[in-house]
C-alpha cells in the first residue's frame, strides 16, 4: 500500500481521537457544574429474621426532643434540624422521627418539650390507625435523666418530666409482646421504635426493610428490653453519621435527637 495513503489514514485517526478527548472533557465539565445530590445511605447494623435493623444504644444525657424552631416553624426532617444545630455551634450525632403526627405535623398525642406541655395526652380508646392499636404508650425522660416507656393507661404526668412523646402501639409491655401481634403477619412496613435497656439506657431501632410488628417487637425483646414503643412506620428516618447513616429528607413531626 502506498506510504502517502497510510499517512492520510493516520492523520484521520489522530483527528478522531482528539475529537473524542475534547468531547469527554466538555462532558465532564458540564457534569461537574451540576448540583450535588443528597445521597441517603443506610447500612444495616443488626438483623432480626433476616430483616436489616439500624440500631443505636445511648444514655439520656444529650437526648433532646424537637418539634419547632424559635419562630414556630416545624423542623419536619433531620436536614433542617442539622442546620439549626450547626448554627448553634453544636453537633448532631443522632436523630430519629419520634412519634405519630397529624396532617399539620402536630403530635397525635402527648408531647412535652423542656418541661412544657405542647400537646395534651390522647386518651381516645379507639380509632383508625396504629396509634389506637391498644395499648399505646408514652416514651418519656425525667429531669433527672431517667427514661421510661409506659402504657397510656399507666402513665402519670408530673412536673418532673422533661420530655415526652405518645405513640402506639406498645411493642413490649413488661417483657411481653403486644397481644395483637402475630407471627408471619403480612402487615409489613419500615418501622422505628424505642426501648428501655436493662441498665436504663435507650435502644433506638429502625428496620431498613419492611417488617411486621411481631418481628420488630422481637428485636427489642432479644435485646432484653422490658418495655418498648413503636414510633412510626413508612416515613421513618434515621441520622447516625458515625455509622454512615445520613437520612436528611422527609416530612414528619417530633424528632428525638442527640446533641453534643
Amino acid at each position: 500500500m502506498p506510504l502517502n495513503y497510510l499517512d492520510f489514514n493516520m492523520k484521520l485517526l489522530f483527528l478522531f481521537i482528539a475529537f473524542l478527548l475534547a468531547f469527554s472533557c466538555q462532558n465532564n465539565s458540564a457534569n461537574s457544574s451540576r448540583p450535588t445530590e443528597v445521597v441517603e445511605t443506610v447500612y444495616a447494623l443488626d438483623t432480626i429474621n433476616n430483616v436489616p435493623i439500624v440500631a443505636y444504644k445511648t444514655n439520656t444525657e444529650n437526648i433532646h426532643f424537637f418539634l419547632q424552631d424559635e419562630n414556630g416553624n416545624y423542623f419536619n426532617n433531620h436536614g433542617k434540624l442539622l442546620k439549626h444545630i450547626q448554627a448553634q455551634g453544636k453537633q448532631l450525632t443522632f436523630a430519629m422521627n419520634g412519634g405519630m403526627y397529624l396532617q399539620d405535623y402536630s403530635p397525635q398525642g402527648l408531647y412535652i418539650e423542656n418541661g412544657k406541655e405542647v400537646k395534651a395526652i390522647n386518651t381516645k380508646k379507639a380509632d383508625y390507625g396504629n396509634f389506637y392499636l391498644a395499648p399505646n404508650g408514652v416514651f418519656y425522660i425525667l429531669k433527672n435523666g431517667q427514661a421510661f416507656v409506659q402504657t397510656t393507661a399507666n402513665f402519670k404526668q408530673t412536673d418532673s418530666i422533661k420530655y415526652a412523646t405518645q405513640s402506639g402501639p406498645m411493642l413490649l409491655i413488661d417483657g411481653n409482646m403486644h397481644p395483637a401481634f402475630t407471627k408471619k403477619s403480612k402487615h409489613i412496613h419500615i418501622r422505628n421504635g424505642v426501648g428501655i435497656l436493662p441498665n436504663g439506657d435507650l435502644l433506638f431501632a429502625m428496620s431498613k426493610d419492611s417488617i411486621n410488628f411481631y418481628d420488630f417487637a422481637s428485636y427489642f425483646k432479644n435485646q432484653d428490653c422490658k418495655d418498648a414503643l413503636y414510633l412510626d412506620g413508612a416515613i421513618s428516618k434515621t441520622y447516625l453519621p458515625s455509622k454512615g447513616i445520613k437520612q436528611l429528607t422527609g416530612r414528619f413531626g417530633v424528632i428525638i435527637a442527640e446533641v453534643e
